[in-house]
């Protein structure tokens, strides 16, 4: 049986005063970190900036949720997202929970 790909995008809020250290940061994200995040099932991950703030991330997985999950249970994921905390536009929770995903009008196949 085959499985579906999801296709997720979601967008975040990072402080434009912040966004250069942002960007910075995730052109030397740590192996261990993408490692994690390969191993979780997220494909095609990618991250884009409208220069004032907003993150717009997209990425690929057959199950979202179960990919967020097994990244929430890693070691590194914590310790990734405390260090980017401060970066952010103040949100309820951390930055990978408040990836909350648009929906999907459409697709060009």
């Amino acid at each position: 049986m085959s499985t579906a790909t999801q296709r997720v995008c979601f967008v975040l809020r990072v402080r434009p005063e912040r966004l250069a250290e942002y960007e910075e940061r995730h052109a030397r994200v740590w192996p261990s970190m993408r490692e994690a995040l390969t191993a979780a099932g997220w494909r095609n991950y990618s991250l884009f900036s409208d220069g004032r703030g907003t993150v717009i991330g997209y990425l690929e997985t057959d199950d979202f949720d179960r990919a967020r999950a097994a990244m929430a249970e890693t070691e590194v994921n914590a310790l990734w997202q405390a260090e980017m905390a401060p970066l952010f536009e103040p949100m309820e929770g951390r930055a990978d929970e408040e990836m909350v995903p648009l929906t999907e009008i459409f697709h060009l196949h």
